[in-house]
């Protein structure tokens, strides 16, 4: 099969038989922007959902990948070996061999790169004595140098980009530690996910994120980094059952409005809430598996421009001109239903304090494709979704 071919933009399952594979999903610089871009054993799904690992393959639903991803480069623990890219319906797409020498222990073997709209399939062929480390290296990934080269997947401990990490103000305090409840090792986000700030965002303090891990129920304070907020909230909880986080108020009992409120599987989700003035953010966690939970600058959160996908509720930033916004939904895992609504926050000019008053862009249950109008920026946007989600913004003049 051509070295360099056009392939579907659809659901593609790529595999080696034998090796276990690894996807690094690349920017225009051609390296990751940080180590949720490596998809492999040790962490089996990236953030959008595009790219999934599992026994043996790779799914990509190149359909889905974030606009800002140009390259996905497909890598293996192997010194050479046929890897190839299968359609849903069980049609070889895409192929290419790597004959293998014996002093290669990694090696990347082909890439699917974006053109005129859609991808397009290229070997590599490139061999690594280092091992996958040595690998990754190249595409931008730090290895911790305490790290040796090992010929399986590197330790997601080992994988330590962090591009644009906020710092605090000159002559600042530095940051009280976060008290981190210890964990088993998994398939499970890092706790030092990266972030890079919307640029021109002015909504929110700046401040270092503030992070801790548990396992089952719990009560988080957040220390006084974050001054008075608004803040972005992150949580992600594994496996099933019910997920609640709630805001405590001054007596210490749940505040009416809830961050997160859901029974879906594998949940993630960001939102946005206010530090309370003279106390501490407090928040009550309500769920029975490991979870991870992060409290960052307003301005981490994604930037809505392109295409973006999604799973769960999420907090995005709109700096744009009047635009239609276009989403498509999947439902809840299992049945299709479940609820899906945006609203839209106008916060040009202001600085910190509570959120204004919100239009109600989107507010139904079930599996849609719909598209909406969404004001001038700059906006925030709450996305509330039980489950996957793509959203397309196209600006309007």
């Amino acid at each position: 099969m051509a070295k360099n071919s056009w392939v579907p933009s659809v659901t593609l399952r790529v595999g080696a038989e034998g090796v276990d594979v690894a996807a690094l999903l690349l920017g225009t610089d051609g390296r990751v922007r940080g180590d949720a871009d490596m998809v492999f054993d040790g962490q089996p799904a990236h953030p959008s959902g595009a790219v999934r690992h599992e026994p043996e393959s790779l799914v990509l639903a190149l359909n889905e990948v974030e606009a800002a991803v140009e390259r996905i480069v497909i890598a293996g623990s192997a010194d050479g070996g046929a890897l190839t890219a299968v359609a849903p319906d069980g049609t070889a797409v895409a192929s290419y061999t790597v004959a293998g020498t014996p002093d290669v222990t990694a090696v990347a073997f082909a890439e699917f790169f974006r053109e005129s709209g859609g991808w397009k399939f290229a070997g590599i062929g490139q061999g690594y004595g280092s091992g996958l480390a040595g690998l990754v290296t190249a595409y931008g990934v730090e290895v911790a140098e305490e790290e040796p080269a090992v010929a399986g997947p590197v330790p997601l401990t080992g994988v330590t980009k962090m591009p644009g990490q906020a710092r605090p103000a000159e002559g600042a305090p530095a940051p009280a530690e976060p008290v981190v409840t210890p964990v088993a090792a998994g398939p499970f986000p890092p706790a030092d996910r990266p972030y890079e700030l919307v640029g021109g965002w002015e909504f929110g303090p700046v401040f270092e994120p503030y992070t801790v891990e548990g396992l089952g129920n719990d009560v988080i304070t957040v220390d006084e980094r974050a001054g008075a907020g608004p803040v972005l909230v992150e949580l992600a909880h594994e496996d099933g059952g019910y997920v609640g986080l709630f805001t405590l108020d001054r007596r210490n009992r749940d505040e009416i409005d809830y961050l997160f409120n859901t029974t879906v599987p594998d949940y993630r989700g960001s939102t946005v809430t206010p530090v309370p003035k003279g106390r501490p953010l407090r928040m009550r966690f309500d769920g029975k598996n490991r979870w991870v939970l992060r409290v960052k600058p307003v301005a981490a959160a994604r930037r809505l421009e392109g295409t973006l996908s999604g799973y769960g509720p999420e907090a995005l930033l709109y700096v744009g001109g009047g635009a239609d916004l276009r989403i498509d939904f999947e439902g809840r895992p299992g049945d299709g239903g479940g609820y899906v609504g945006i609203e839209s926050y106008g916060v040009g000019g202001r600085t910190g304090g509570g959120l204004p008053e919100s239009d109600l862009l989107l507010n139904t249950t079930g599996a849609l494709r719909q598209t909406v109008p969404v004001p001038r920026g700059p906006q925030l946007l709450l996305l509330r979704a039980d489950g996957a989600w793509t959203v397309t913004v196209r600006e309007i003049g």
